[in-house]
């Protein structure tokens, strides 16, 4: 006879792996990719599996969590197929270990469920690095773009606060800087992947190294356009620069598998270190040519 935790535990995992099967399979529907649309339904059927696994044990129907359902799914088809996926995996290491404590309380299964796990958990990893997308083969021109927009336009706008002291000069100077540098850096990308004969699609990567570096450029100075106090503005734009680190980190920590806490920190460093060094640069440069804005 279950206990009343083990038998909750157990339709919980029910309708994990039936809420799992439903993202799997919608995700296979709206791909177009053929290799990919495969994986996905290939996941989804395992997972289908998994649930009628459950099923005998609990003899009991369960409906999925919808709520989970769309989430995953609209993450997905936001952020790209892998980090959603990933997303939703990272979430289940918790329920491993429920696993396995109702493997303890089911010993006639145990050796099942534990196989379960084990093969969900191997056999998906590997269908998942499998899943060929995109965004994910261009994350190094986006990471370049993005990169260099943070490190330059944090130094730049700091040199010229000191400099200037008046935020609507500031965001022009900056602007103007910002979209010559993009522009610069594109050009710079298509002609180094066509140099180099990567893959990768070199007006793609142009675009997406161009893309982020303009975004990133916009998000940045937007202060100085909306607000006066140019120590205020700065603050701001070193507060934009931290959040579009730790969303980028984050995003490519889940979808590249890669430790995030060391590469955030480590950009964080170089952008506000390059930032104090541009903003003392500034400070001395105004003091020695003597000069006053207007």
């Amino acid at each position: 006879m279950l206990n009343r935790w083990t038998k909750k535990a157990m339709l919980s995992a029910q309708r994990n792996e039936i809420t799992e099967h439903l993202i799997y399979k919608r995700l296979s529907l709206s791909t177009k990719d053929p290799n990919n649309q495969r994986i996905l339904d290939q996941i989804s059927k395992e997972e289908l599996d998994h649930y009628h696994f459950w099923k005998k044990l609990t003899q009991a129907d369960v409906r999925p969590n919808r709520w989970q359902l769309w989430k995953y799914f609209i993450i997905s088809k936001i952020l790209g197929i892998t980090f959603g996926i990933k997303l939703m995996e990272r979430g289940e290491k918790d329920a491993q270990l429920v696993y396995g404590e109702i493997s303890q309380q089911i010993p006639d299964v145990r050796e099942k469920i534990l196989g379960l796990v084990k093969s969900e958990e191997d056999h998906e990893k590997q269908l998942i690095d499998l899943i060929d997308e995109e965004r994910l083969r261009y994350v190094g021109s986006i990471v370049l773009g993005l990169n260099d927009a943070l490190v330059e336009l944090t130094g730049v706008l700091a040199g010229l606060t000191f400099a200037f002291q008046e935020a609507r000069l500031i965001a022009m100077a900056g602007l103007i800087t910002g979209i010559a540098a993009s522009l610069s850096m594109a050009a710079s990308e298509y002609l180094s992947t066509k140099a180099e004969g990567l893959a990768k699609n070199a007006a793609r990567a142009t675009a997406y190294t161009g893309l982020s570096y303009i975004l990133t450029v916009f998000f940045l100075i937007s202060p100085f356009f909306i607000f006066t106090n140019v120590y205020f503005c700065l603050g701001l734009t070193l507060c934009n620069a931290v959040v579009i680190i730790f969303i980028f980190t984050f995003y490519i920590s889940v979808a590249k598998d890669i430790p995030f806490r060391k590469r955030f920190f480590e950009m964080a460093f170089v952008s506000l270190g390059i930032a104090s060094i541009s903003f003392g640069i500034g400070f001395v440069v105004k003091g020695f040519l003597s000069m006053n804005v207007s």
